[in-house]
Formats: structure tokens, C-alpha cells, sequence
């Protein structure tokens, strides 16, 4: 289950904000009076980065499917974030939903194309329809999302778009075809967008999470947590992120903070692109031949 930024009026000591951001008066926040939209906003990632925008002095579109989380969530936000019905495949929705955000906001200036599906299977037995699902979700819906607020981010005077791809879309993973080969796809989609867009004042760029402790993971393989677990425990940080950590690098991206990086990679998986850290017993195997490699060598130089 996804663990929540703070809620209002309190501190938290690993994160460092406060929630009741609009209430302290005279300090700047990083998104103060910005209009951003999170897809898949209602739940896991989604809503950690929604409570994060907040906090930094953003308005938030809350855009999902889920319309009773979706709409509890922004209740607890308050009056800086509204709800809008979002399914990303559909361009008529998000129409809608970049609609919304003016009437209530203004143009919006920060879209976090956060909304993601997985479906587990092997390439042979990936039905062409999951395939397509994933696709559409995945891939499509970022590119409509895109295409959907440039126009306002123009109005607004420029804007910047975070795609949310994966640690998959650098390499590939076993009965993930259709996830691994959408994650690729938002890498390419990313770097093309920020070329047409950087003119506009525009960024578009990606960030990579590794595993992270979401219900998306849980919805659709019940042992899919305890595969990520068993892949996080070999990285140089051996364990599954929190939403939040995202959250942070998130709002660095599609802050000023960024302001000269575009069509850029973000990655946040505790080093598991890296390769597995050797376990003690492989360590101790590996040390065995070099070990030997050093005193054949010293023996050399010592007959010199």
C-alpha cells in the first residue's frame, strides 16, 4: 500500500515539507499558483505526487478512472485540487480534463504523465487485445496527453511534461513484453516531444523508477511483489522505494530547478540498472581466482 506525503498541518521528518502550504505566508514554493495535472492520480504514485504539488504551492487536476478515490483524495486536498474523469486513451477525455483545469486554475503548466498498467505473460501467450491494452495505456495515452496541453503550456508561457516510464525501459524483463517494449517507447516519445516543443519553452523529460511500493504490482500478480523483492535484494540499495521518494524527483524534474534539461532520463531504482551485488558466498568464489591472479603476479615481478 502506497505511503502518503503528510497530511496537512503536520511535518515529517524524512521529508522535510509541510502540507498546510498555502497557509505560511511569504515563502515561495516551487509551483505557487502553477496549474499540474497527474494522470492516475487517485492512488499509489499518482497521489503521492498529487500531495507533493500541493505542498510545493501547485493546483492540482487529480485526472483518473477511479472516480471515488479520485474524488476523496481531492477532498482532502482542498481547494487546490479539483477531480476530472480520465481515461487516457480517450482524446475526448482529456479534452475535458485540460478544459477543467483552466476554468478552475488557469493553463496548465505541468503535466505528470504518471497513468501505467502491467500485465504479466510470455511473449507466446500475450493475447494481441492485452498487448494493445498495455499500449494504449502506456504509450498512446502519454502521447495524447501531450498532444492535449501543449497548447495551454503555450498560453501559460511554457511549461514542462514529466513521462513516467520505468528501469524496464532501459533493459528487458522476462513475461513483461508488452510493459518492457511500452517503457522503450516512452523513452523515444519523450526525446521527440522535447525537440518539436523546446522552442515553446517547453521540456519534456522521463523519469525511471525501479520497484516501488504501489497497488499496481498487487492488482494483477499476486506474487509479483515478492518477484520485485527477490530482484531489489541483489541492487547496491536492496529494497523497494516508497512513493514518495519518486515524488521527489518528480517534482525536481518539473521544476525550474531543471530548467535547462530536456528530453533527459531520470532514474530512481536504487541502483538495480547497475547489476546484482554479488551475494557473500558468489563474492568469496570470485575473490578465489584473483587471489590467485595477484600472488602469480607478485611472483613474476618478484623474479624480475
Amino acid at each position: 500500500m502506497a505511503l502518503a506525503l503528510p497530511d496537512r498541518e503536520t511535518t515529517d521528518g524524512q521529508n522535510g515539507v509541510r502540507s498546510d502550504a498555502h497557509d505560511e505566508e511569504g515563502i515561495m514554493k516551487r509551483f505557487d499558483n502553477r496549474t499540474v495535472i497527474v494522470t492516475g492520480g487517485a492512488r499509489g504514485m499518482g497521489a503521492s505526487h498529487a500531495r507533493g504539488f500541493v505542498v510545493e504551492g501547485a493546483n492540482v487536476v487529480i485526472a483518473d478512472i477511479l472516480e471515488q478515490e479520485g474524488r476523496t483524495l481531492a477532498g482532502e486536498l482542498g481547494e487546490h485540487a479539483i477531480f476530472s474523469r480520465l481515461d487516457v486513451t480517450n482524446d475526448r477525455d482529456w479534452a475535458a480534463t485540460v478544459a477543467a483545469a483552466e476554468d478552475a486554475f488557469g493553463p496548465v503548466s505541468v503535466l505528470i504523465n504518471n497513468a501505467g498498467i502491467v500485465r504479466f505473460g510470455l511473449l507466446e501467450e500475450t493475447e494481441p487485445a492485452v498487448w494493445h491494452q498495455v499500449m494504449d495505456v502506456n504509450l498512446t495515452g502519454l502521447y495524447l496527453g501531450i498532444r492535449a496541453v501543449a497548447s495551454s503550456m503555450r498560453k501559460a508561457g511554457g511549461g514542462a511534461i514529466v513521462n513516467i516510464s520505468s528501469g524496464a525501459g532501459f533493459t528487458a524483463t522476462h513475461g513483461l513484453s508488452a510493459y518492457v517494449a511500452s517503457k522503450w517507447g516512452v523513452r523515444g516519445l519523450t526525446k521527440t516531444a522535447a525537440l518539436e516543443l523546446g522552442r515553446d519553452n517547453i521540456r519534456v523529460n522521463s523519469v525511471h523508477p525501479g520497484a516501488i511500493r504501489t497497488p499496481i504490482l498487487a492488482d494483477h500478480a499476486p506474487d509479483a511483489a515478492a518477484m520485485a523483492g527477490a530482484g531489489v535484494g541483489l541492487s547496491a540499495i536492496p529494497r523497494i522505494a516508497e512513493p514518495e521518494e519518486i515524488t521527489r524527483m518528480v517534482l525536481f524534474v518539473a521544476s525550474d530547478e531543471a530548467s535547462f534539461s530536456t528530453g533527459s532520463e531520470f532514474i530512481a531504482d536504487g541502483g538495480l540498472l547497475l547489476g546484482p551485488v554479488p551475494t557473500s558466498s558468489s563474492r568469496s568464489v570470485a575473490s578465489s581466482p584473483v587471489r590467485a591472479a595477484r600472488g602469480s603476479l607478485a611472483n613474476a615481478i618478484g623474479r624480475t
